[in-house]
């Protein structure tokens, strides 16, 4: 369509009531669309005609319509078409999105969005909660605002541009010393024998066991949890009788010398550990959904699917343990719970103590977790190479071979015969204890 005058070719400009000009063009697609500004002079309408037509000629021209979707129905729909995110993964950037983005970003349309909105955005969110979270929220939006930008070409650039925003540091964690893994390994599986009955007027009695009799303790508590604390703190002194569940103490020491992760280790079967050849094939990981769900999936990375080495000083625990605790069939899990079914982490820290236990060894705040970065550490210590290294810790910048390993070999056998001397030669302070250090994790 052309203006009256005949002198335009892309669009027309017409003048409305108001004296201000507004213009009008044909998009790609055929359809005409109307400015969303009106100018007041005639000839910077038709500079903004000719800017469009640039853009259009380029293939930069952006649809004003496909801007104005809200962010969040935007995320939304990205964080559920978003290819190979894991189930955390998902349940992460939803509840991100939906604490820290959406009160803050609600209804603004995915092009209104300026740097200046989300700098005040991101200097509101950390006031409230920790650096890493508010890193997390904000790299969340700027991969989705980078879709927009890049790929879905519905606003012309990422707004996301502040620096240093999605960065974190990376918090020390602590690193056991080979002691250090085989007293948690014996902690984790003790318990107190006794029991704790509710009386009246609101009062709990505990009895106890010591030297093989049942006794009751001469106070009362108001509440169980403190019965139960002084039972726990009577059998760590020594003055109640405990029992050792043992199918843990396996769980801890092969989770550290093996480098596994926790949906790794509480995944695998019997048939995945070949103690003959010393080594456990890592095929399969559990996933644990923040609804509370459980999945059965691969590996946290493609390099997740590996054959690891296992020192041979704890060969004869796991064969211990799998007489014990492993049913015969191929099939059956490694680390059952105690009702046969898979091992919950929440229920694991629970009927552990894990908390308590780790406190009570100096190790606060210690997760499941630092041991996997204890045995990394150890393998570091046998000075392989890196590519190696990755290979066996599951990391994915290594080359495709290095992903499985169908037999323990080469390298990897120099790794767990280096941790295999470490654990025959545990090293001490010169007062006897062990100690751990602290290293950064990347």
């Amino acid at each position: 369509m052309a203006n009256k005058d005949n002198h335009r070719h892309f669009g027309n400009i017409r003048k409305r009531e108001s004296g201000r000009f507004q213009i009008r063009y044909p998009g790609p697609d055929g359809q005409m669309r109307s400015g969303t500004e009106t100018y007041e002079r005639k000839s910077d309408a038709e500079r903004a005609l000719s800017l469009i037509e640039a853009q259009m000629i380029k293939g930069e021209w952006i649809d004003p319509e496909r801007s104005k979707v809200k962010l969040k129905d935007y995320a939304e729909t990205w964080i559920s078409q978003r290819p190979g995110l894991r189930p955390r993964t998902v349940d992460l950037y939803r509840w991100l999105l939906k604490k820290h983005i959406v009160p803050y970003l609600d209804g603004v349309a995915v092009g209104k969005l300026s740097t200046a909105t989300v700098r005040q955005w991101r200097a509101e969110l950390g006031k409230g909660v920790s650096v890493g979270m508010a890193a997390k929220a904000y790299r969340l939006l700027r991969a989705v605002l980078m879709t927009a930008a890049e790929d879905d070409r519905i606003i012309p650039r990422n707004p996301c541009r502040i620096r240093g925003a999605g960065d974190e540091q990376a918090q020390e964690r602590p690193v056991l010393t080979v002691a250090q893994v085989y007293e948690l390994a014996d902690r984790v599986g003790r318990r107190p024998i006794g029991n704790v009955r509710k009386i009246k007027d609101r009062a709990y009695r505990l009895r106890f066991q010591r030297h093989g009799e049942m006794r009751t303790h001469p106070e009362t508590f108001l509440t169980r949890t403190e019965a139960e604390r002084a039972l726990w703190k009577m059998s760590t002194d020594g003055r109640a009788d405990s029992t050792q569940d043992r199918r843990y103490r396996a769980m801890v020491l092969l989770a550290t010398f093996a480098s596994l992760r926790w949906g790794e280790v509480s995944a695998l079967r019997r048939m995945d550990v070949d103690l003959d050849e010393c080594a456990v094939r890592i095929r399969v990981a559990f996933v644990e959904r923040s609804a509370g769900g459980l999945v059965l999936g691969p590996p946290k990375s493609k390099a997740g699917r590996r054959t690891v080495g296992i020192p041979r000083s704890i060969v004869p625990i796991l064969r211990e343990h799998m007489e014990t605790y492993v049913k015969d069939d191929p099939a059956a899990l490694m680390f059952p719970g105690a009702k046969g079914g898979p091992i919950r982490r929440s229920g694991f820290n629970t009927r552990t103590r894990w908390v308590n236990v780790v406190a009570e060894m100096g190790l606060s705040g210690l997760h499941f977790h630092d041991l996997r970065h204890t045995g990394n550490m150890l393998a570091a210590e046998s000075g392989a190479g890196l590519k190696d290294l990755m290979a066996r810790m599951g990391h994915d910048n290594v080359r495709a071979a290095m992903i499985y390993q169908h037999a323990v070999r080469g390298a990897d056998q120099t790794i767990t015969d280096a941790i295999n001397r470490q654990l025959e030669e545990p090293e001490s302070d010169e007062e006897g204890g062990a100690t751990g250090t602290l290293v950064p994790t990347g």
